[in-house]
């Protein structure tokens, strides 16, 4: 597998962490970044989910960088007539394409690709991982707070089932924050520390709410409100820290984990999240052709 590829936050350390952060700062989210010679670079993305926020930022960030892009569907391609993963990626591999970035439903799609020697971003794997949205969430409570040591962090819904609660998991607990879960208990992971849900929102910095992901199997039985039991209502708002912010990997749910009123409040950095995320897949790609961090620090 090629060294600049990123599948998986245990990748980087948390200097390699603080240098992405950098370079997405020192990023625009314009056309405006013609620092790199990159006009030649060819690039695939393969989903093999749906996607909206995660796709079209890396395409946007590829084409800021001049990139020129293509975009695989899985619906009208040889993977219709059984072709593998790692066949098709061979394939674009083979016909001269520089990097792909992959969304996969397997979890760890990534073992199979072993033989590749392109760079390969990542994009999410079924439960498993999903660095990239790590590290726009990174970006955006460290532009909230300057640091990651002793903040307290509480992820909220369908822990059992999200890649984005594994993958900030590893990275803020590696950075020194203090991160809980809270949820419903069908949902709870083993390892994952559990807080219940109207404590944490009083003592949380950082209050992160998920979708439930219906597509890999949650469901919850008897019609339960589960907004009021488990997601982010008015009354729980009015509980937070005043500096406390909200954050959401979307796509969001108004007024099933959150209430709709509260998804572009002031506590809310969700929107902010979306932007960040096309500032820090240019940094991802940047690294992914092999050049080095910025030398101006931002983030130390």
């Amino acid at each position: 597998m090629n060294k600049h590829s990123l599948l998986s936050m245990k990748d980087l350390s948390t200097d390699d962490i603080f240098s992405i952060l950098n370079d997405a700062r020192l990023f625009n989210i314009s056309y405006r970044d013609w620092q790199l010679p990159l006009h030649k670079a060819l690039v695939a993305n393969l989903f093999f989910e749906p996607s909206t926020r995660t796709h079209f930022s890396f395409a946007s960030a590829q084409h800021q960088l001049g990139c020129q892009v293509e975009d695989f569907n899985a619906e009208t391609s040889s993977v219709q007539k059984g072709e593998t993963l790692y066949d098709t990626v061979k394939t674009f591999e083979a016909i001269g394409y520089d990097a792909l970035v992959i969304r996969h439903p397997k979890d760890e799609y990534f073992k199979y690709l072993e033989g590749i020697q392109i760079p390969i971003i990542n994009a999410g794997d079924g439960a498993g991982n999903h660095p990239s949205q790590c590290l726009l969430d990174l970006l955006t409570i460290y532009d909230e707070f300057n640091t990651f040591k002793d903040l307290n962090v509480v992820i909220v819904g369908d822990i059992l089932h999200s890649r984005v609660a594994a993958s900030d998991k590893d990275a803020l607990d590696r950075l020194g924050a203090n991160v809980v879960f809270a949820g419903p208990e069908q949902w709870q992971r083993e390892g994952f520390p559990v807080m219940d849900l109207d404590e944490a929102i009083e003592w949380a910095d950082v209050v992160m709410m998920l979708r439930i992901q219906k597509e890999r199997g949650a469901a919850l039985s008897g019609g339960i409100d589960y907004l009021n039991r488990y997601g982010l209502n008015k009354e729980r708002y009015s509980r937070m820290k005043e500096h406390a912010i909200i954050m959401h990997p979307a796509p969001f749910n108004r007024g099933v984990e959150i209430d709709g009123d509260l998804v572009e409040s002031e506590k809310s950095r969700i929107f902010k999240q979306m932007s960040n995320g096309v500032l820090v897949r240019k940094a991802i790609m940047k690294r992914a052709f092999g050049f080095e961090p910025f030398k101006e620090e931002v983030c130390k």
